[in-house]
């Protein structure tokens, strides 16, 4: 066949194959009087590979290689997978990034600060946390237990994240470096420190109780200053009482209600669903509105 034909059959244009055949990856069978190159059924099946083989991105000289036999094509495609498992990751990176950017309107040292973030390494992660616990428990006093729950958690991001992974770890880099945020932890801590008053239990029994009782009357739509309230919310405080060694009164009442002013804000919980995605951990359903439910309840009868 003719170059036209050579080309038309694999869907390239005749500049294409002439450079091929000009190179010597696809070499003509022979030539006319004229001077016209004439291709046979091998040229077409080298020229089929070497269009597959660009489509898959390798380079001329590597097709060359794979040609003319000096590179086992089975390795050259494993490590072409691997290079673009690289890219992929990259991209999915970049992706990340510019959905981050999409959702404000960033400025240029915003929009670098963001594609470093993003980019972090592993260690570089780990550090940014520490940095950020250092910065609320440094100079208060500090609960042990709150401290060590937070030390004991880092991002860990997998070698290949998903874009989940990825967005969640630049949500979560953004929460910490939050003043607002930082500034809503310390007085976490040092509230939970501050005296037997201020520190009402709420153990794994009264957790599961409030998730349980108050879960039950957000979902039901019920009102917390209504009086088909009340017996809920005396079921549960008696049960806090009754792990705090306190007696339920109004005393012990307005302590609780003090911890949750500043207990049932939704980012401290928000910090534990985003590790949680970054690090492959099983979901877990938000608690938040069931102590903002106790909280209101205690407020409409303070």
């Amino acid at each position: 066949m003719h170059i036209g034909e050579l080309a038309e059959r694999a869907g390239l244009s005749v500049k294409t194959v002439r450079y091929y055949s000009d190179l010597g990856l696809v070499p003509e069978s022979s030539r006319t009087h004229s001077g016209h190159r004439r291709y046979d059924a091998e040229s077409a099946v080298r020229l089929d590979l070497v269009r597959t083989l660009r489509e898959l991105g390798l380079d001329l000289a590597t097709i060359r290689r794979v040609l003319d036999q000096e590179a086992d094509l089975g390795g050259v495609a494993a490590r072409h997978a691997s290079a673009i498992d690289a890219q992929i990751r990259v991209l999915r990176v970049r992706r990340a990034v510019l959905r981050a950017l999409a959702r404000s309107n960033p400025s240029p040292q915003e929009v670098d600060r963001v594609n470093r973030i993003a980019r972090a390494t592993a260690e570089e992660r780990r550090r940014i946390i520490s940095e950020f616990l250092d910065s609320i428990f440094d100079g208060v006093p500090v609960n042990p237990e709150l401290e060590a729950r937070l030390r004991s958690a880092t991002p860990e991001l997998p070698d290949e994240p998903t874009d989940e992974q990825i967005e969640a770890w630049l949500e979560l880099s953004e929460l910490v470096s939050d003043p607002e945020f930082r500034s809503l932890l310390r007085g976490m801590s040092a509230a939970q420190q501050g005296g037997e008053a201020a520190e009402p239990a709420v153990g794994a029994q009264t957790g599961q109780l409030i998730s349980e009782q108050a879960g039950a009357a957000v979902a039901a739509g019920i009102d917390p200053a209504s009086a088909e309230a009340t017996p809920v919310l005396d079921r549960l405080v008696s049960a806090m009482a009754e792990a705090s060694g306190r007696a339920d009164d109004s005393t012990y009442r307005r302590a609780v209600l003090d911890q949750l002013e500043i207990g049932t804000d939704p980012r401290p919980e928000r910090y534990w669903q985003l590790m949680a995605v970054i690090n492959g951990w099983p979901a877990f359903p938000p608690q938040t509105p069931n102590y903002v439910w106790l909280r209101d309840a205690l407020r409409a009868r303070a």
